[in-house]
């Protein structure tokens, strides 16, 4: 009999316990202060394909970060939300620049660990019901690949939209994505042209994050060719004004808001 992982706070839980190998404090007993076992992230796509990488990259300061991050928060200014904050790498940084940040994520243990960190501002929530709370940003970052969580073609207006009523006059969004159509892995390749058969952009994702006996929800991520992305954003109230590539396959995507 196949049994279903508990549905849980994957990301909390997997952060919470990196946190502990790093300090040998955390919220389950250690062995000669560090956990008995690695903090692996387990990805599991919808087509079977699994995946495990070391958690330990969500708690790197900026001398471990990709030259893409440091561009990227070199162009953050005014009241900045970053969007899938994890566990407060990036604004834990703007914070010690005295740029004013606020930490948003869903995952109640991922902003746990934000805390314990020191990040100061920080939101539980996603961007729609961030809205009713009034804020308003000069910049939204979305690193850490969370271009994702443009998810689609559907969900892409909706997620603009609200950004839109969260933004002052003329706010911009600096979102970094991944061109996922370099491979030549037959695994990615037959995995794009049965998304695209179906309807759906040739990267677009459906995942669940697994960690110990907890999974997520499926849900949709999307990994996009900059192409790809304008056309998402085309006809909203955001325009793209800038694609930063040199570190292909990996880019920023800068979009500015329209009157």
């Amino acid at each position: 009999m196949t049994v279903e992982p508990l549905i849980g706070d994957v990301i909390g839980e997997l952060l919470q316990d990196t946190l502990a190998v790093a300090t040998g404090v955390g919220p389950r007993p250690l062995v000669g202060g560090r956990l008995p076992r690695p903090v692996i992230e387990i990805i599991e796509r919808d087509d079977g394909l699994i995946n495990g990488a070391p958690a330990a990259h969500y708690l790197d300061g900026p001398a471990q970060w990709q030259p893409y991050d440091h561009r990227a928060v070199d162009r953050a200014h005014g009241e900045t939300l970053d969007i899938g904050t994890g566990a407060g790498r990036i604004a834990l940084h703007l914070q010690e620049r005295g740029v004013p940040v606020t930490g948003l994520d869903t995952s109640a243990g991922a902003l746990e660990v934000c805390r314990r960190r020191g990040v100061r501002r920080l939101v539980h929530g996603t961007v729609e019901t961030h809205v009713a709370d009034g804020a308003r940003y000069d910049t939204f970052l979305l690193l850490g690949n969370n271009l994702g969580l443009f998810e689609g073609r559907e969900r892409a207006p909706g997620f603009l939209a609200a950004l839109a009523a969260l933004a002052r006059p003329g706010a911009q969004i600096i979102a970094q994505g991944t061109d996922p159509y370099g491979t030549r892995d037959p695994v990615h390749t037959g995995y794009h042209e049965r998304n695209r058969r179906r309807g759906r952009l040739g990267g677009q994702l459906r995942l669940r994050l697994r960690y110990r006996e907890l999974s997520t929800e499926w849900f949709d991520y999307l990994v996009c060719s900059a192409d790809e992305f304008a056309a998402l954003v085309h006809g909203t109230g955001w325009r793209l004004t800038d694609v930063d590539d040199r570190d292909a396959p990996y880019y920023l995507a800068t979009l500015r808001l329209v009157g």
